[in-house]
């Protein structure tokens, strides 16, 4: 089998960890936790792989590098991308969570461009150790170029293992109709709509109804953003799945120190580790059950 395009822009470090090299950028692997709801409890149960992009030693923003990328490099980009996540989560992640990775569903408009990508994906996740099922494929359904490209990629990701998520739902012309022909296993809302609904009893009660709408056929579904007290607990009344956003955890450089979720480890003295603290309420210094729950460990 022939090497990745990603694997071929990694450098491997001595702590098992890997960066990406494009152009003039070096790029690192931030990872965020996803918490679920558990009985009164919060309990890590995934991590979206977020990219960060070095120049000169000097941090820049995602949106930054991306607009620099020409478009006839944006495959290789979002390919190298998720090579750099998924090797990093094998490396530094607790083995039974999930990972999300995000896709660009417009580039795919061709099967021998859809079939690279995934045999590419397969030779990633046999060298980081992870198996498919961990993967949660993120989708927006707004940015395809066709309905029949979205469908077509999305069938071919499941035929593979993968689980797939439809992101930023409720931002522009998003429509539950055409999200749920997708079938999809998770629904992320949008942060600032979501954000928005909350503010007013009407909105609240709206943004109730499309969580039952999913979590009744077996969609679950993720709040983003989640920066407030008042609106962690509000996605807990509303029946949302989970739960994601700098309330909780702000997104960690790997080498992270997440591990201290694994399934067995201890749970951390207050002051045990950076992650401990981070998956409190970094904003106010409170901890979780400062809002009635607690980090399970």
């Amino acid at each position: 089998m022939s090497r990745s395009i990603g694997l071929a822009h990694i450098i491997r470090h001595d702590d098992g960890t890997s960066s990406g090299v494009w152009g003039i950028y070096t790029l690192q692997s931030a990872f965020q936790p996803i918490f679920a709801f558990n009985e009164g409890k919060l309990s890590v149960t995934a991590f979206e792989g977020l990219i960060r992009p070095f120049r000169d030693g000097e941090p820049q923003s995602p949106m930054t590098f991306f607009s620099t990328c020409p478009a006839a490099d944006r495959l290789h980009v979002e390919a190298l991308t998720r090579t750099l996540h998924l090797l990093n989560a094998g490396a530094c992640l607790p083995r039974e969570a999930s990972v999300f990775v995000n896709f660009d569903p417009s580039v795919f408009t061709e099967r021998s461009i859809v079939d690279n990508a995934l045999r590419d994906m397969r030779l990633v996740l046999h060298e980081a150790g992870i198996d498919p099922g961990r993967v949660v494929c993120e989708v927006t359904e707004q940015r395809s170029a066709s309905q029949e490209t979205l469908h077509g990629f999305v069938a071919a990701l499941r035929a593979n293992g993968f689980r797939i998520a439809v992101d930023d739902y409720g931002a522009d012309d998003s429509d539950i109709t055409r999200v749920k022909e997708l079938s999809p296993d998770i629904v992320k809302f949008d942060a600032h709509w979501i954000t928005q609904l909350m503010e007013s009893g009407a909105g609240f009660a709206l943004l109730t109804s499309m969580v039952r709408s999913f979590e009744d056929q077996g969609v679950r579904t993720v709040f983003e953003g989640i920066e407030e007290g008042w609106q962690l607990e509000l996605a807990e009344r509303s029946g949302a799945s989970m739960v994601q956003g700098y309330v909780l955890a702000r997104p960690e450089l790997a080498p992270t120190s997440f591990r201290v979720f694994a399934k067995g480890s201890p749970e951390p003295a207050p002051a045990a580790s950076h992650a401990a603290a981070a998956a409190v309420a970094p904003r106010t210094g409170r901890p979780a059950k400062a809002f009635g729950r607690r980090i399970a460990p």
